[in-house]
């Protein structure tokens, strides 16, 4: 992986020779530096990551992971790694399958020297609580789940999901909003946010103005088809962004970050 473009935002204060110089490969290391949360933040940073084919399908096959390269993979786990909670929607939670976030023990002792927790909290958004007790997000995880959802949820779910031991907040309405989403994860003490979609609950965060930062990976494949985008909304929404820097791999893989304007 290998450094093709840097801008200044988030790096003009470091010192000169901890930026990276652009064509040089990156180890772990800097590419953990290079995704680190800004610390002078006073409510939930929200960054969301997604990959894409090179014609703007967010999908292959009908999963995400079909247009997955390694070093989409690497850069997917280095992310969770710096993250307080992975923020997903029901559907996305239930179409991948989703289990618990699983971390090396070395990146655990990171986490902790740097004061997280071991390992980051997943945190469900689902207005019906429609999330199956039997999951892989409530079997097979080190840390229970967060599950957010509505005054309107299914009452015997949602009695199932706390029966397995998850953690679930009900909103009053019929819908999960943004303001609770970020007022939740802000009471939950989460201040550096991972949201791995879908593209409905991406799409509200935009809308919202709450999508902070975008970490778009580029795969190289053209897939066609009827596959939707990245996001999509009732309305759209302008939400100017900062390219803060584009990383390639020798396969054609490009990983771009992008933070929203002031």
């Amino acid at each position: 992986m290998q450094l093709l473009h840097i801008g200044t935002y988030f790096t003009s204060e470091q010192a000169p020779e901890s930026v990276p110089s652009v064509g040089s490969t990156l180890d772990d290391d800097a590419v953990r530096a290079l995704h680190a949360y800004p610390t002078d933040v006073d409510r939930p940073w929200i960054r969301t990551n997604f990959v894409a084919s090179i014609d703007g399908s967010v999908t292959a096959n009908g999963k995400s992971a079909g247009l997955g390269t390694p070093a989409d993979a690497r850069l997917f786990g280095i992310l969770r790694e710096l993250c307080d909670a992975v923020l997903v929607g029901a559907g996305t939670a239930r179409a991948e399958n989703y289990g618990g976030v699983s971390l090396s023990t070395e990146a655990k002792a990171r986490r902790v020297a740097a004061g997280l927790a071991p390992v980051p909290t997943i945190v469900v958004v689902t207005a019906s609580g429609s999330i199956d007790a039997d999951s892989r997000l409530i079997t097979d995880t080190e840390v229970q789940p967060v599950v957010l959802t509505s005054a309107a949820a299914d009452g015997s779910k949602v009695a199932a999901l706390r029966a397995a031991g998850a953690t679930v907040i009900e909103v009053t309405g019929e819908s999960v909003s943004t303001g609770d989403i970020v007022a939740t994860l802000s009471d939950l003490g989460f201040r550096r946010i991972l949201c791995e979609g879908g593209p409905g609950l991406f799409g509200q965060l935009v809308s919202d103005g709450a999508a902070d930062d975008l970490c778009l990976t580029i795969s190289p494949m053209l897939v066609a088809g009827e596959a939707g985008r990245i996001a999509h909304a009732s309305d759209a929404a302008d939400a100017p962004m900062h390219r803060v820097h584009v990383l390639g791999d020798a396969d054609g893989t490009l990983l771009t970050r992008w933070v929203r304007r002031p």
